[in-house]
């Protein structure tokens, strides 16, 4: 431990810590602690969150579960704050306005790192981006490691000691608790409606996902997305179209060219559509500026896995393809899906959607339904709202009846997508779950 970090935990030592939130990130938050000696005061407003039974209660310095108390937290000196729960709570807020000091993980992280760190954010795209940046800097020799948002608590991943860079994946919501973070290059991928049950409106939203050009050599930005441009850093913005961190014919073919000069064929690469190409534009240009090497990058590319429910391939017969894509949970992420795929299939597209919406505007949907999808079928909370959106629409009140339906309709050429613009949380236990239903009943149905 360095100077600093001494310096640090023996300040934290002197202060009444809580923990709110014992998720993921927060029982980390509470490992990372004890294993400083600090015994920090548990919270949640779950009366039996998942975990608990692995802390014990002679460790820390209380664990107080149900609704929070504002008057205890209002004793505390910080507050760690789960990115689950929303810094505008009325406990936490009243705490805020006695002084406690209030932070995320990745703040107490940002205190107590001393490595590089890549980061990451954006509305749709962000976890290939950081997995395609780790496997870049790992094919050149750099032991790079993906946290965050991906999975990994940053403050479990800062343990692993032989890391040379964080590679990390960071919500909006772990932003707003986070204002120290420096990063060698940071991006904001795009900006489209969600969270807007959290969030008031799409410019608080954007604001949030601005913070990660806090701090940061680098920022790297879409320039086909305005709420993505920073203000202030050295920045690169890249769209497909530029000749210089874009796309461009050379040989015959359409290649990846970062820094003007060309990096490999399109149609080398593991991961298709057009998202997924920009994707592995702005991973490239974040690596190397991480250190990754350009034949580094060209091995990645050409060897990397996509990420389950993300544009996967579940199944192709009889000329149909069926294809995964989950881990839509907004309609950003639908947007981008279908004008990444759509260009590649020579029949219909028929389109499952349908979910919770989270307080978005389906309607933003229609021109694209109108134009790309040849056939919708809708599910869920807000099925019949995107329903409503396109004629002919079919409602279904299970994946397993979407399926069935597209089932008896596909002709060889079409391709049967999985994107649904929505939250899974009302009708499944997460996306993960959807996507695992919906490969099931396609292999039930098709195979």
């Amino acid at each position: 431990m360095t100077l600093t970090q001494t310096g640090m935990t023996q300040s934290l030592a002197k202060k009444r810590v809580a923990v709110v939130g014992l998720g993921l990130s927060g029982l980390a938050t509470v490992r990372f602690l004890l294993s400083l000696g600090i015994k920090p005061v548990l919270m949640d407003s779950r009366s039996k969150p998942a975990g608990i039974e692995h802390i014990a209660a002679d460790k820390v310095d209380g664990i107080y579960l149900g609704e929070l108390d504002a008057n205890r937290l209002a004793k505390m000196d910080m507050i760690i704050l789960s990115p689950g729960l929303s810094p505008t709570h009325p406990a936490i807020r009243f705490a805020v306005a006695q002084g406690v000091e209030l932070l995320g993980d990745v703040e107490l992280f940002a205190r107590y790192n001393t490595k590089p760190v890549v980061a990451i954010t954006g509305s749709n795209g962000k976890s290939t981006v950081t997995k395609l940046v780790e496997a870049m800097l790992q094919c050149s020799g750099v032991k790079a490691l993906a946290a965050g948002n991906i999975g990994l608590p940053v403050l479990d991943a800062i343990s692993q000691q032989d890391t040379e860079v964080f590679v990390l994946e960071l919500s909006s919501f772990q932003l707003d608790t986070t204002s120290s973070l420096h990063s060698v290059a940071s991006t904001i991928l795009n900006v489209s409606a969600d969270h807007l049950d959290r969030y008031q409106t799409m410019a608080a939203y954007a604001a949030s996902k601005q913070r990660v050009y806090q701090h940061t050599r680098l920022a790297v930005f879409n320039l086909e997305d305005a709420a993505t441009t920073p203000e202030g850093s050295a920045s690169l913005g890249i769209k497909l179209a530029d000749p210089t961190y874009g796309i461009a014919e050379y040989q015959g073919k359409r290649w990846l060219v970062l820094d003007a000069k060309p990096l490999l064929p399109v149609s080398d690469m593991t991961i298709f559509g057009a998202h997924n190409e920009f994707n592995a534009l702005v991973a490239g240009t974040l690596a190397l500026a991480a250190g990754a090497s350009r034949e580094g990058l060209i091995k990645a590319l050409t060897t990397f896995e996509a990420l389950p429910h993300r544009c996967t391939l579940v199944a192709e017969k009889q000329g149909v393809r069926w294809v995964n894509d989950s881990k839509a949970t907004n309609i950003g992420a639908t947007l981008a899906a279908i004008a990444g795929l759509r260009p590649g299939v020579s029949g219909r597209l028929i389109l499952i959607a349908g979910g919770d919406a989270k307080g978005a505007d389906v309607t933003e949907l229609k021109p694209v339904l109108d134009s790309e999808v040849q056939q919708l079928i809708t599910l869920g909370q807000d099925g019949p709202a995107i329903a409503a959106l396109k004629a002919d629409s079919v409602q279904v009140k299970t994946l397993q009846d979407a399926v069935k339906a597209a089932a008896k309709i596909v002709k060889p050429g079409d391709m049967v997508l999985l994107s649904p613009a929505c939250a899974s949380l009302d009708m499944f236990k997460s996306y993960s779950d959807r996507g695992e239903q919906f490969a099931a009943a396609v292999k039930a149905e098709v195979l």
